[in-house]
């Protein structure tokens, strides 16, 4: 068979079917990952007995070890290859994913209960202890499901750079980085209620269905994936002209190379290597910076629409919310174009544009100041200020995710990746272990803060933190970088 480019002189678009499918797997990896959200506080803590600070302890695992595991995962996608290292990826938070369903079996055979009835008729120290037992076992499956999601963007930005030009892999970025928003868009209105059928009819608790199903989303994406996916260099569907679109970049790049003397996308540096420059701190410290607001609406939005305003997360409003939370956070594929625009109107070149966009979106988050208070006049208001929030991040996110493009040899952008996706992990265990105890402990004193009491003061003291991250971040990666500069490989 064939395997060069097609040497046609019209240029085909394969490249945005690569993007459509990073931009599936994407909405799959954030599916997996809300079911939990979606489905602890009115199916799984009443049957487990679990408090926040139980739920809390749960996702911040999660993002620990997601945190560590990016570590290695960039390292091993560079390693593998994007074919093959994405395809181990998605196998195993699938497969994470479902184990999510056995957890209730798993803590009723441990502790002698035969049926949920009695699990959920227990009191005092039995309830503890079935609070404990359940904890550990979907902390075990929430480990599986942290390691297989953490090599979904440094595979899909590898990949963005083999199939993009520079000056497109911001957009190209955004579109599939909007996978996370219509994750998050579609689960309110699927998740809760496929686990209210199913526990209608007598399938289970309902939950466990609800893992199963969206889980197995991720098996029907690496079918297609083994099917479709060649680098581009090799793919008989991408036409010479395609392949001449995408490798733009490459002539300037190998004049630079042949006055330099060296071959920079060729250029191996090794992990501890990464650490010496400065471009790698910017990176990591933008993440932290910022990755755990996201996370922290990601997780809690669900449970602070139920703990402030009353309403359970299968029911019309609590959906319709969620629902319009996320349709304004799709605005973030403009965030995308945004530096392309800069570009072309500018001539400024990519690094910059893309710093320009990113201090436009690194203010929009200091509406979450005023979510709360005007949550007293309408919880319609602080919905749809986290939904621009929401939106803000994922266009810086696409944005910075670029900015390890510009400065690195294509070598090690999953490595970059990887190591600003560990950042973001840890911010987010702290956001999520830490929002956790801050609620129980604002519900058990009834604790006040700037005219707030219980746990909405709670909530307010984290959507402050949440507000200023992306400026305080923003200030950081100018200071360290000010101006575009690729590593100096020696």
């Amino acid at each position: 068979m064939n395997t060069s480019p097609q040497t046609g002189g019209q240029m085909t678009n394969f490249r945005w079917l690569i993007c459509g499918l990073l931009f599936f797997a994407t909405t799959v990896n954030y599916l997996d990952r809300q079911v939990l959200s979606l489905t602890w506080k009115d199916f799984i803590a009443p049957e487990f007995h679990w408090t926040d600070s139980n739920y809390g302890y749960i996702t911040g695992i999660f993002t620990l070890v997601y945190a560590i595991a990016n570590l290695f995962a960039g390292r091993f996608i560079d390693w593998m290859g994007t074919k093959r290292g994405y395809l181990w990826a998605i196998f195993v938070w699938s497969a994470g994913a479902c184990l999510h369903a056995l957890c209730g079996w798993a803590t009723e055979h441990t502790l002698g209960i035969h049926d949920t009835a009695e699990m959920l008729s227990a009191t005092g120290a039995v309830a503890s202890t079935i609070a404990i037992t359940s904890v550990y076992y979907f902390i075990a499956a929430r480990i599986v499901l942290a390691v297989g999601e953490a090599g979904n963007f440094p595979a899909a930005i590898k990949v963005t750079a083999e199939y993009f030009p520079k000056k497109d892999r911001a957009y190209s970025t955004s579109i599939f980085n909007a996978g996370a928003t219509i994750g998050a868009l579609i689960a309110p209105v699927t998740i809760p209620p496929l686990a209210r059928y199913f526990q209608n009819i007598g399938v289970g608790n309902g939950w466990e269905m609800a893992f199963i199903v969206i889980g197995g989303l991720g098996f029907v994406w690496m079918g297609i994936w083994i099917f479709l996916y060649k680098k581009p260099d090799v793919n008989p569907r991408v036409s010479a002209a395609e392949l001449a679109y995408i490798r733009q970049d490459d002539q300037a790049q190998e004049n630079r190379q042949a006055s330099a003397g060296s071959d920079f996308d060729s250029k191996k540096v090794s992990f501890l290597q990464c650490f010496k420059f400065r471009q790698t701190w910017a990176v990591l410290l933008g993440k932290f910076m910022t990755d755990g607001a996201w996370w922290f609406f990601l997780f809690w939005t669900p449970a602070y629409i139920s703990d402030v305003y009353g309403f359970s997360s299968d029911t019309g409003t609590a959906q319709m919310l969620i629902f319009v939370l996320y349709a304004i956070t799709m605005l973030s594929i403009y965030g995308g174009k945004l530096p392309t625009i800069i570009i072309n109107r500018t001539g400024k070149d990519p690094y910059a544009a893309r710093m320009q966009a990113m201090f436009i979106f690194a203010l929009f988050p200091l509406l979450a100041l005023f979510a709360q208070p005007l949550g007293n006049y309408s919880y319609w208001f602080p919905i749809i200020i986290i939904g621009i929030a929401g939106a803000a991040h994922q266009s810086w996110s696409a944005n910075i995710y670029s900015v390890v493009g510009d400065m690195f040899p294509k070598s090690t952008i999953a490595t970059i990746v990887g190591i600003g996706g560990m950042a973001g992990g840890v911010s987010s265990s702290l956001i999520n272990m830490c929002s956790g105890r801050l609620f129980d402990y604002a519900a058990d004193t009834n604790m006040v803060f700037m005219g707030f009491e219980g746990k909405p003061a709670g909530y307010f003291i984290i959507f402050c933190v949440c507000a200023v991250s992306y400026l305080v971040g923003w200030v950081i990666m100018k200071a360290l970088v000010p101006k575009y500069k690729p590593i100096d490989v020696k």
